[in-house]
C-alpha cells in the first residue's frame, strides 16, 4: 500500500457574471496585482460587464478547496466574432504554483470555442514573466500589439488557434 506524500485540492472551475461579489473581489484584487507592477490602477482598459454574458462571451471563477482562488474571462474581438481577447486572469498569491491558472485559461478556452471562437488573444506586460511563461508554454505566440495599450512601453500581445 501506498502512503500519500501529498494532497492537491480539486480545481472547481465555475461561470459567474463579471460584476458578482465573488467575480469583483478577484478583479480588484487582479487589479491591485497589475497596479503594484505598473503603477496607476492597474488596467485603464475599457470593460463592460455586458461583454462576459454568453454568447458574446464568458466569466469563470476557479474554487480550491471551496475558496475563490482565481479568475479569468473572454470576450468577443473584432468585427468577423471569430475571435476572443482573454480578460483579468488572476490567481491569488496563495493558490500560485497549484495549477489554478493552467485550469483557468484551459477552461475560457474551452468556452470561446463552444462558443465559436477559432482564435483567442491577449495583451500582457512585460513585468509579468509568470504570466508570459505560461502562455508560452500552452502555445500563444507574440502577435502585433492591439487594444488600449497597444502603443504603451512593455506592452505584449498574444494569440493562439484554438
Amino acid at each position: 500500500m501506498g502512503r500519500t506524500l501529498y494532497s492537491v485540492s480539486e480545481i472547481e472551475i465555475r461561470v459567474e457574471r463579471f460584476d458578482s461579489p465573488v467575480a469583483q473581489r478577484l478583479i480588484h484584487a487582479a487589479l491591485a496585482d497589475l497596479s503594484a507592477r505598473y503603477g496607476g490602477s492597474g488596467d485603464d482598459t475599457p470593460v463592460d460587464p455586458g461583454e462576459f454574458e454568453p454568447p458574446a462571451g464568458a466569466f469563470l471563477v476557479a474554487h480550491l478547496g471551496g475558496e475563490p482562488v482565481g479568475c479569468g474571462g473572454w470576450r468577443s474581438h473584432g468585427d468577423e466574432g471569430d475571435t476572443a481577447e482573454l480578460k483579468r486572469m488572476y490567481t491569488a498569491p496563495a493558490a500560485r504554483g497549484r495549477g489554478v491558472a493552467r485550469a483557468v485559461l484551459a477552461a475560457v478556452e474551452r468556452s470561446a470555442r463552444e462558443h465559436g471562437r477559432k482564435r483567442i488573444v491577449l495583451e500582457c506586460g512585460d513585468k509579468q514573466p509568470e504570466a508570459i511563461a505560461m502562455y508560452t508554454a500552452a502555445g500563444y505566440e507574440r502577435i502585433p500589439n492591439f487594444g488600449f495599450y497597444k502603443d504603451a512601453p512593455g506592452c505584449l500581445s498574444f494569440g493562439r488557434t484554438l
